[in-house]
């Protein structure tokens, strides 16, 4: 009897122990707790080198951004205006808007509190080229507001444009 009740102990003990590395660690710091929940896009824009701003997502993009606790995070925006089309059939060339017009990703979040950084590793993406890769963005926050910065993108054209995006906290 004894030693069934010892069995028992251990292999609650190894259940508890594995399930503990089943759950992904949860966000650490005191600004990743405030980061915790669902977010709507208020702004998408670009910033050249000279100060111009271009939005290149339209005038009034829509989108969301979501922080969980457990530390993961999900990013989805649209144009404005969306090229929208009632059938379902598309040539290609709208197939191809309808894909440029949208982009989302998903992963898991990890904020560093000194730097004011928030970095965004990437599990699933529209663009798959960007599955397994790190996206590091700055973050400012202020009450319901959280403005989003990357460092300088070089684009094909090889100017450097900084993107800012700020999202408001949904109640």
């Amino acid at each position: 009897m004894r030693k069934q009740r010892a069995f028992v102990v251990v292999l609650i003990a190894l259940v508890s122990g594995a399930s503990s590395f089943a759950q992904p660690p949860s966000p650490r710091g005191g600004v990743a707790r405030l980061l915790v929940g669902r977010w709507t896009l208020v702004a998408l824009e670009a910033v050249r080198p000279n100060g111009e701003v271009v939005r290149e997502w339209g005038p009034n993009p829509t989108g969301y951004l979501s922080y969980d606790a457990s530390g993961f995070v999900s990013v989805q925006f649209m144009r404005d205006p969306r090229a929208a089309k009632p059938s379902r059939e598309l040539t290609p060339d709208e197939r191809r808007d309808a894909f440029e017009s949208y982009y989302a990703y998903y992963g898991r979040f990890e904020v560093d509190d000194k730097e004011g950084s928030v970095t965004h590793h990437i599990q699933g993406s529209l663009r798959p080229y960007e599955v397994g890769t790190d996206l590091k963005r700055y973050f400012k926050l202020s009450g319901d507001r959280l403005d989003l910065s990357t460092p300088p993108q070089q684009l094909e054209t090889g100017e450097p444009r900084v993107y800012r995006v700020s999202w408001k906290r949904v109640r």
